[in-house]
């Protein structure tokens, strides 16, 4: 009679433990629910769009792998409902591409993933102070323009920005507006190599003009104000709709682009339909130098993705409570 009493008790347990565990799932706003989240082909984007995906995993989405694709593509799949969400709207950079595939009435975006996000032209400090150059308007200057002549051809070559991701037209059309045509040759590819090759210069002592933005490794091995110097511009120059925007800092600097922030950019219905998902969209914050120094990493070697799998998830332990917090607000926000 007791080995009956033990063996129903064990069994009663056993089935409320398997409920309690159903019970939790079913808590779970995201459960049931698959989600595509969408990057650019840059890698180092990768690692800001994991945490966003183990968040969501959290809140019991099943989330597919990311997809790569350009900016162009990623907007209007999201906008199209292909696609649920990318962790790198950056604003104002790419206003244009966001407006063009439907703005605020195809995307849910609030609060600020990333913000403090800087861009602009740099040249090597040992240049900058032999020969005074704080601005770029001085390189319409023939021989100050040949000082960084990589190809022969007697103008300056600029690192710049790949085609697509929305800084090389703000170059371009900087380009004119300073009256550099004659004397700056904008190099542009795959950013990667032509930033490799700019590095392999510096270290064999020859001057360098590149463009960069930050988050990025670039700027923990070529240290601004260090080993480079940002140049100024002789005045606000931007393209299209933003033509009228004054780019200068609160210090009176100005590098010629805006500070940008890193958003994340929803399919507007995915949004309204979960409650939980827009909450942590829109509480979710990273500091720009954790993916500054992850990027650094990458940079090293350590960028398979079994390698920026483990970075996320050392972010993650790192900042665990305020991981849980962002969770428990979401949570809240499906009930």
């Amino acid at each position: 009679m007791t080995h009956t009493w033990k063996t129903l008790f064990a069994t009663s347990m056993a089935i409320c433990a398997v409920s309690s565990s159903v019970a939790l799932a079913a808590d779970l706003p995201g459960k049931g629910i698959t989600v595509q989240p969408v990057q650019s082909t840059t890698p180092e984007e990768t690692f800001q769009t994991l945490i966003v995906n183990k968040a969501m995993q959290a809140l019991g989405y099943t989330v597919k792998p990311t997809k790569e694709v350009d900016y162009n593509v990623a907007y209007t799949s999201i906008a199209a409902g292909d696609a649920t969400y990318m962790a790198v709207n950056w604003t104002p950079l790419h206003d244009g591409k966001y407006a063009k595939a439907g703005g605020d009435k195809k995307f849910y975006r609030k609060g600020e993933l990333v913000s403090g996000a800087a861009q602009g032209y740099l040249i090597d400090k040992k240049t900058a102070e032999k020969y005074h150059i704080s601005n770029i308007a001085q390189l319409k200057d023939p021989k100050l323009a040949k000082l960084f002549d990589s190809d022969g051809d007697g103008k300056a070559n600029l690192s710049g920005c790949n085609p697509g991701w929305g800084c090389e037209g703000v170059i371009e059309h900087q380009l004119d507006a300073y009256g550099l045509r004659k004397t700056v040759e904008h190099d542009q590819g795959q950013y990667s190599a032509i930033i490799a090759n700019t590095i392999t210069r510096y270290k064999k002592g020859k001057p360098i003009f590149y463009y960069t933005w930050t988050p990025y490794w670039v700027s923990g091995v070529l240290v601004p104000g260090k080993d480079v110097v940002w140049l100024e511009v002789p005045f606000s120059a931007l393209p299209g709709d933003r033509s009228d925007v004054d780019t200068k800092l609160p210090n009176g600097k100005n590098y010629g682009f805006q500070m940008n922030s890193m958003k994340i950019a929803a399919n507007k219905q995915f949004a309204a339909d979960n409650p939980a998902a827009a909450k942590l969209f829109a509480i979710m914050k990273i500091n720009i130098n954790d993916i500054s120094a992850e990027n650094m990493m990458m940079a090293q070697g350590h960028n398979s993705q079994r390698d920026m799998e483990s970075h996320a998830n050392g972010w993650i332990k790192a900042h665990q409570k305020l991981f849980d917090s962002w969770i428990k607000q979401a949570k809240a926000a499906a009930k």
